[in-house]
């Protein structure tokens, strides 16, 4: 299909992206790597007036370190994030969740900001940010304001972020000494999870000191399963304490039934899937 018509700018510098979003109002279309937005286009499910590319702006890509603190720029590619050292040595969940985002061409191009805007409940990106404490700075016409992820993600595709607001990088606490699994469930290879879990750990003379876990499509924004870290916490890091603390992982959800799994079968999968990705963590 071909898209509705709509005018084009590629600003070059984040103050022209903000100033030209604001200009055109509400009905327009920040594009980034565009692995989302453009099938949408395509299909008409969206008609902007026009796309603001973000291709061209500066200073919006890579990752680096700000004191305990792990800033990675909104256009940065998952191809990038997923081979990032930094990433790797303390976020390794994100590099994880990254290695299963559809296929490599999408890898080469999408980006990391871009699926964090976009929203998507079974996206891989949105979980792993949430169980990290991640941080969401957001640029608009009034200037920067910082979102913790707990509050960005407010309903099914939908964000705090202003229509006139553009995300410019997420901020995430090194989670150095912790260990990290991402399992992810699917129907076929290289598509969307019918349920995912991220998990990280920090274990400390054989029991788990810290645990944070994240559920990929069990509602329509991505949730934390609070029941089970706290189930974690203090009990020995064994698989025994872990299938118990698994348990708990579908309370407080309200996944969806589709045409890929009715809404009870994703309780389950919740509760296998954590069992297994906080075990692969603590490496029990």
């Amino acid at each position: 299909m071909i898209p509705s018509a709509f005018d084009y700018v590629a600003p070059t510098t984040l103050d022209d992206a903000v100033r030209a979003l604001s200009e055109a109002g509400e009905d327009a279309k920040v594009i980034a790597g565009g692995q989302s937005l453009l099938p949408v286009l395509r299909m008409r499910l969206a008609a902007p007036s026009k796309l603001i590319d973000l291709g061209r702006v500066a200073g919006l890509c890579g990752v680096r370190e700000e004191g305990d603190v792990l800033v990675i720029g909104a256009m940065t590619t998952h191809y990038d994030v997923q081979r990032d050292p930094l990433v790797a040595e303390h976020a390794a969940l994100l590099a994880a969740a990254t290695n299963t985002v559809a296929d490599p061409q999408v890898r080469h191009r999408g980006t990391f900001g871009g699926s964090i805007a976009h929203a998507d409940p079974a996206g891989d990106i949105l979980a792993p940010a949430l169980a990290l404490d991640a941080e969401m700075v957001i640029r608009g016409v009034d200037g920067t304001r910082t979102v913790p992820s707990a509050e960005f993600f407010t309903d099914f595709f939908t964000t705090t972020l202003l229509p006139t607001e553009i995300l410019v990088e997420v901020r995430v606490p090194k989670k150095t000494g912790w260990s990290a699994h991402y399992e992810k469930f699917n129907r076929v290879a290289q598509a969307w999870s019918m349920v995912a879990v991220a998990a990280a750990v920090r274990v400390e003379g054989g029991a788990i000191a810290e645990a944070r876990v994240g559920l990929t499509n069990m509602a329509t924004v991505p949730v934390r399963a609070s029941a089970v870290e706290e189930a974690l916490v203090g009990r020995p890091a064994t698989a025994e304490t872990i299938r118990a603390a698994a348990e708990h992982a579908a309370e407080g959800t309200s996944p969806p039934s589709d045409g890929n799994a009715d809404a009870a079968y994703r309780q389950h999968l919740a509760r296998v899937l954590t069992s297994r990705a906080v075990a692969a963590a603590a490496g029990a």
